[in-house]
């Protein structure tokens, strides 16, 4: 079972030229939780998630205690947001880099490189690198769960 088989093929991605204010515009409109960066040939060259754009609101001290649980409220830091001069940074910035598996790749092998890296989505790309789409955890397990209704 490849991957190319179950994957989502409609992908959303973005320009490296983009900023960091436009993208966050495309994770509201097309209510995405990743984003590829792709350069002109439309390869992924990085990924910005939802979670890079949301940690721009979180306060520095979560990044530094293990448990925020005793905090009911963030208090006057819930209505700020980031300055202006950095929603105008490039996405390049911020962007991680990408992990990718080719089209023909084994289901198992995507899924292994998922927990290996710990990421939710994976890149799928051609054998020239070019982005042509993007599979879930939900995605690959839903297809290896469906073969077990076959077992006797």
């Amino acid at each position: 079972m490849e991957i190319s088989g179950y994957m989502k093929r409609n992908v959303i991605s973005i320009p490296s030229t983009a900023s960091i204010r436009e993208a966050a515009a495309l994770f509201v409109e097309k209510h995405i939780g990743l984003l590829p960066v792709v350069n002109a040939d439309q390869k992924p060259i990085g990924v910005l998630g939802l979670r890079d754009l949301l940690s721009l609101e979180l306060p520095d001290f979560v990044r530094f205690i293990a448990d925020v649980d005793f905090v009911h409220d963030f208090g006057a830091v819930e209505t700020t947001r980031p300055p202006a001069e950095t929603l105008d940074k490039s996405v390049t910035t911020m962007m991680r880099p990408p992990i990718t598996v080719e089209g023909d790749s084994g289901l198992l092998r995507t899924y292994a490189l998922m927990l290996q890296h710990n990421v939710h989505d994976m890149l799928v790309v051609a054998k020239d690198g070019k982005l042509i789409g993007i599979a879930s955890r939900v995605d690959i397990g839903a297809a290896i769960l469906s073969t077990w209704e076959k077992v006797e």
